[in-house]
């Protein structure tokens, strides 16, 4: 199957869940992960309509960001990045959807108020017990949000959450139902820097019980682009 004809399916297929919902699937915001996918098949994505890019590694996203900078293509910051690194992403990704602690917050607005600007930004929540996962616990969720009301150039615009791996993806939906009660609740927070306005959820796997849950923001790489081979990427 070529990547256009990924894309129609994977759009039929929002069209389909939406529709058994009762949700617009205009209002579903589809993001192409790109880990490990080479440029001209970037590019066949883009032609195909994916605007919004997906990268989990900085390193990755530097190779292919000079390459890729078109006006209309906005890249997003969707893999753990350490405090170290955010000095490569501010400014240049126009969201960062792994935010998972008060320390990264710091460096991130830290970073941006240097380049006097507002850098948009999604709360990573930890739904799960896999210690594999990154995010914030949701008994902390609350003390980081303060912590950030007090944070001039950072913009909160949401969640993101990951759903453990699980054989159906069924399975997956009370993880997701946890990440739409918080979004939901959050969605009253009187705070001019926090706005929940994207519920970051599901992947390739399990995109359609994310959106039955009320996810609004899928990041979809294997689905778009086909399985992809873990190697160094060329980007020449």
């Amino acid at each position: 199957m070529h990547i256009k004809e990924n894309i129609e399916k994977l759009r039929y297929d929002i069209d389909e869940v939406c529709n058994e919902i009762g949700t617009n699937p205009d209002t579903i915001k589809i993001i192409a992960v790109t880990k490990n996918v080479n440029i001209e098949n970037i590019r066949e994505a883009i032609t195909c309509g994916m605007s919004n890019l997906g990268e989990n590694r900085v390193q990755e996203f530097l190779n292919k960001f000079p390459i890729i900078c078109d006006n209309n293509v906005k890249w997003h910051l969707i893999g753990h990045l350490q405090t170290n690194k955010v000095k490569h992403v501010v400014g240049s990704v126009c969201l960062i959807q792994s935010v998972d602690s008060i320390k990264l917050t710091q460096e991130i607005d830290k970073k941006a108020r240097e380049l006097n600007i507002i850098q948009d930004i999604l709360v990573e929540v930890k739904t799960s017990f896999e210690e594999t996962k990154f995010g914030i616990s949701i008994d902390s969720l609350n003390k980081v949000l303060d912590e950030i009301s007090g944070l001039s150039n950072i913009k909160v615009k949401g969640l993101m959450t990951i759903a453990p791996k699980v054989d159906n993806e069924d399975e997956a939906r009370p993880y997701f139902k946890i990440a739409y009660d918080l979004f939901d609740r959050l969605k009253s927070v009187n705070q001019s820097n926090i706005k929940m306005e994207y519920l970051s959820m599901g992947m390739s796997g399990d995109y359609k019980a994310a959106i039955k849950e009320g996810s609004n923001m899928i990041r979809i790489g294997t689905a778009i682009f086909g399985e992809r081979k873990n190697k160094e990427l060329h980007c020449e």
